[in-house]
């Protein structure tokens, strides 16, 4: 890897073009690089867990919203369209890029990477599929595509840090999807860049869609970054440009929107002929929640054997890093995350309701967990108030750290009962992590589909799509329709009525 300092330079400065880091980027995505097998095989996974995570949140409002916005856009021109989750017909690819990215945010339920900012790359993939089923791309150039994606995901959520100035995570998701893009449509570095700059700049969004009151924005802001990005490589391919320097600019997103003139970032990059890898150091989720609540679940699961009657807590203290205590913990300051009545995205950003439930319930459903009657069982409430967060400088330390083997998303929980025990516990890594008590792997992303597809895709269908996945890399152009998921009509049916709108 190569390390790059990106700073904010002035208008009249001399600071060539194949020094900024959008080239930089655009380099690495136009680098033909071979995908190895490990990586191949985790983006196959990820694919799997996408599906999984679609298939449980394909009767969802929003999804249903975003849905039926897609299918009033039938196939455009240039190729042969691209599929929307669960049903059949071709659309135009930005716009089953946005429906399908929503079905996979939607229920806060795939991957994640955390390191000085937060992200979940597997938001790249609904785009980079639609855009290869218009085109009729390789399986090869698309699994070459999504490791460019990851890689620059990745690698800009290590050197960049978005939300300390309240800047949301998909402003590294609109970069990342352009770049993917170049890499599997075979672009040349100089379309890249200017794609990379465009989708840059027309998706930088504030932090308030995941504070306070969080709405269903929440799933829809990656499918924008990403349909923002497709849009921004076709400007490109037609010879449009990009502002630029678009990180470096003396009104550029540095000098601006982040820490300023007098900041440098260090970004890591793959060096020229270096395999992308980045994403064998992101893990996907077990539990339906923030990615910060997962090694706590998996605590407070543990806990519960020791503790017999709840009723006896006097208070739980979570002593975690400064990320899980401002974002999802007390040290955020918002009201909305002890509240009843609260949005499932709001519960979802609330580790004293998540680790009270999982403290009771022994367990973690994706919607059972944030049904309103169980947010409002008078038990529930009673030991959610209990709890709070505090900040622990050797948590951030660990959450902050370089090495694999010492990095952590967990907590120490200090329950205190009415009688004065104290009992204490600590998880590092969810047990689903790579270091974890459960690794997941291929068989865990297969039972994960089975699990969360159960009610919505017939098995014989299942078996299709992964029998799709698990050959992507010797599918043929046009045959990447195969990784679209039907749904039984019967079951769409059910879905929440959407009223007409503009399209």
């Amino acid at each position: 890897m190569l390390t790059h300092s990106v700073r904010t330079r002035r208008s009249a400065e001399e600071f060539p073009r194949t020094e900024q880091l959008a080239w930089k980027i655009a380099e690495v995505a136009a680098d033909p690089v071979a995908v190895d097998v490990e990586t191949a095989d985790m983006v196959i996974n990820r694919i799997i867990d996408n599906a999984a995570v679609s298939a449980a949140a394909v009767l969802r409002r929003p999804v249903s919203v975003a849905r039926a916005q897609a299918l009033a856009h039938p196939a455009s021109t240039g190729g042969a369209g691209a599929a929307v989750f669960g049903v059949d017909g071709a659309h135009s690819p930005e716009w089953a890029a946005w429906a399908n990215g929503v079905a996979v945010r939607e229920l806060d339920f795939h991957d994640t990477f955390l390191a000085a900012d937060y992200s979940h790359p597997g938001d790249n993939i609904p785009a980079l599929v639609a855009v290869a089923q218009h085109r009729g791309v390789s399986g090869a150039d698309l699994l070459a595509g999504i490791a460019t994606a990851y890689e620059v995901q990745i690698d800009l959520t290590r050197g960049i840090c978005l939300h300390q100035h309240k800047i949301d995570h998909v402003a590294h998701l609109g970069p990342s999807v352009a770049a993917g893009l170049g890499t599997m449509l075979k672009l040349d570095t100089e379309t890249i860049y200017q794609a990379i700059g465009q989708a840059l700049h027309l998706s930088t969004a504030t932090r308030q869609s995941r504070k306070g009151l969080i709405s269903s924005w929440k799933a829809f802001a990656p499918a924008h970054a990403g349909k923002i990005a497709i849009e921004a490589v076709d400007r490109a391919v037609r010879g449009e440009g990009a502002p630029a320097p678009i990180w470096e600019g003396e009104d550029g997103v540095i000098a601006w929107l982040l820490a300023g003139p007098e900041h440098t970032y260090e970004v890591p990059l793959p060096a020229p002929g270096e395999p992308k890898r980045a994403i064998l150091d992101s893990y996907t989720k077990e539990h339906s929640a923030e990615y910060q609540s997962q090694a706590p679940i998996d605590l407070a699961r543990r806990m519960r054997q020791r503790l017999g009657d709840l009723d006896q807590i006097a208070t739980i203290v979570l002593h975690t890093s400064h990320h899980t205590h401002y974002v999802i913990g007390t040290g955020s300051g918002d009201p909305q995350k002890f509240d009843p009545d609260a949005s499932r995205e709001t519960l979802d950003h609330s580790l004293p309701y998540i680790f009270a439930v999982a403290l009771q319930d022994g367990s973690w459903h994706h919607e059972r967990s944030y049904a309103r009657q169980r947010a409002h069982r008078p038990d529930t409430v009673a030991l959610w108030r209990k709890i709070s967060t505090v900040e622990d400088p050797e948590w951030t330390r660990r959450y902050h750290s370089t090495d694999p083997a010492e990095k952590a998303f967990g907590a120490r929980a200090v329950i205190t009962l009415k009688n004065g025990e104290v009992i204490t516990d600590e998880l590092a890594v969810a047990d689903a992590h790579p270091l974890g008590a459960r690794p997941f792997a291929r068989p865990q992303y297969l039972d994960k589909l089975r699990e969360l597809a159960a009610d919505v895709v017939d098995a014989s269908e299942q078996q299709r799509f992964v029998d799709a996945a698990e050959g992507l890399g010797a599918l043929d152009g046009g045959a990447l329709g195969g990784l679209n998921v039907t749904v039984d009509p019967r079951v769409l049916d059910t879905a929440p009525t959407i009223p007409a709108g503009i399209f």
